[in-house]
């Protein structure tokens, strides 16, 4: 949502001060929707109005330049493992990132969390039929851009993501792995066993869950343990 790691580090931050000022709701599944609710309302104070990256920008970023696999060459395999994963999430990611803050924010509830159009919207505070609205327009965008360029949507088409690693790494898309990062990951399924499906929407389905940075849980620990919750300094700038 926030395409940015500090952002999203903020917002979750924000989402769980702001939670402990109300009345945490006893079931688990209102719970989350309450949760989901709290952070809509934080993203929407973070996010521009208009999409920082737009699809060209993408295509300029990953695929404006030929093959480089020199860059490659040393990496070990856990490492190249860990690079396929990296830039297949990013490029995702990125995807999502190139639709308006609404139609991204009802993606994700949807395609990527999971929910039901009747959770989403009650999380959006939206009504049905424009949640349904949003996600037609968010997935059109997304089939139309994947379709014709991405090896998980059809094997046959031109961008696969071995042969952008070099690019990707060169751009800054993605950075070299440390051993310690790589280590965290080892457990992933195989890239070469990726599910590949015509459905573009079903590719954010199967990306591994994110990974939540030991700094923020340590911070969120200690917030709720003492009370003390750490100012926003950004807060109105």
């Amino acid at each position: 949502m926030t395409l940015s790691k500090a952002d999203a580090e903020r917002a979750t931050y924000q989402t769980f001060q702001r939670a402990v000022l109300g009345e945490i709701p006893a079931d688990e599944q209102t719970r989350e929707l309450w949760l989901l609710k709290i952070a809509a309302h934080v993203i929407e104070n973070l996010v521009t109005t208009e999409p920082e990256v737009d699809f060209d920008l993408l295509d300029d970023t990953l695929r404006s330049e030929a093959t480089r696999t020199n860059e490659v060459a040393s990496l070990t395999s856990p490492q190249r493992e860990f690079l396929l994963w990296e830039l297949k999430q990013g490029c995702m990611t990125s995807v999502i990132n190139c639709l308006s803050p609404g139609e991204r924010v009802a993606f994700v509830m949807s395609s990527v969390l999971g929910k039901s159009d009747a959770e989403a919207a009650a999380a959006l505070e939206i009504k049905e039929s424009a949640l349904k609205v949003r996600l037609s327009r968010a997935r059109k965008k997304i089939g139309d851009y994947l379709a014709p360029r991405c090896e998980h949507v059809d094997p046959r088409n031109p961008c696969h993501c071995p042969s952008r690693i070099g690019v990707a790494l060169r751009k800054g898309f993605i950075a070299p792995p440390l051993n310690a990062e790589v280590t965290l990951r080892k457990n992933h399924r195989p890239f070469d066993q990726e599910i590949k499906s015509h459905d573009a929407v079903n590719i954010f389905r199967t990306l591994p869950e994110v990974e939540v940075p030991e700094s923020l849980l340590r911070r969120l620990s200690a917030a709720f343990k003492t009370g003390a919750w750490e100012e926003d300094k950004s807060a109105g700038a």
